[in-house]
């Protein structure tokens, strides 16, 4: 068990929580019927300073599950083609795991206590990562049940856009439509669009810190 000063700027930054940043692209919205087709995670980390940053992309193929719903409509909006050979798409458990082994190896070694999910409507992402979870019987799931940063009021309080492609142009970054609704340029963005807001508000907070400092030092003077 690491001391307060042993763990890393991400776990003190979090109160040991881990954010990771995952879009998962779904045949549906019902997280219990509908099937599960891509996942994608990244991880960040963070500089002693406080500055966050992509750290790395772990993404899968899901191949639906057996009994799953596949609604044409949704379908056709992500493009996938859930039988399609050349996604190389794993089984539920397996496409699950490659996602959570790295997630765990990196609570361990930055003194994380457990992940919390960060995604722009995060709730629906956890949704269905959870169902995935009870379906597989896996039962060292590293994320949070419940909580979750939710880059929706986040960018809502920093940009005043709650639409994702919005978002991430209010944050100063390229938008390509063409690429949209992939799981991983969906993430990608998202924790451009997290890390962005978070250093932003960093960046604020060690100015205010250099402010009172001149004051106090000015008023001893």
């Amino acid at each position: 068990m690491l001391n307060e000063s042993e763990k890393s700027p991400i776990a003190r930054r979090f109160r040991g929580f881990l954010p990771v940043v995952v879009d998962i692209e779904t045949a549906g919205f019902n997280a219990k019927r509908d099937a599960l087709l891509e996942i994608a995670a990244v991880t960040l980390d963070m500089d002693e300073q406080g500055f966050i940053g992509r750290r790395e992309t772990i993404a899968c193929h899901v191949e639906p599950f057996p009994g799953a719903n596949l609604e044409a409509e949704s379908l056709a909006f992500t493009g996938i083609d859930p039988y399609n050979p050349f996604r190389m798409a794993k089984p539920e458990r397996d496409a699950l795991e490659l996602i959570f082994k790295p997630v765990r190896r990196l609570i361990r070694s930055s003194g994380c206590n457990r992940a919390i999910l960060v995604g722009h409507n995060a709730a629906f992402d956890l949704s269905f990562l959870n169902a995935a979870v009870g379906r597989t019987g896996i039962k060292r799931n590293p994320f949070h049940p419940f909580s979750t940063f939710d880059t929706v009021p986040l960018a809502g309080m920093a940009f005043g856009q709650t639409v994702l492609a919005r978002a991430v142009e209010a944050a100063g970054f390229e938008w390509d439509n063409d690429k949209a609704h992939s799981a991983i340029y969906d993430t990608e963005k998202t924790a451009d669009l997290f890390c962005s807001i978070i250093n932003r508000w960093n960046e604020f907070s060690l100015h205010q810190a250099a402010a009172a400092q001149n004051r106090h030092q000015q008023q001893g003077n």
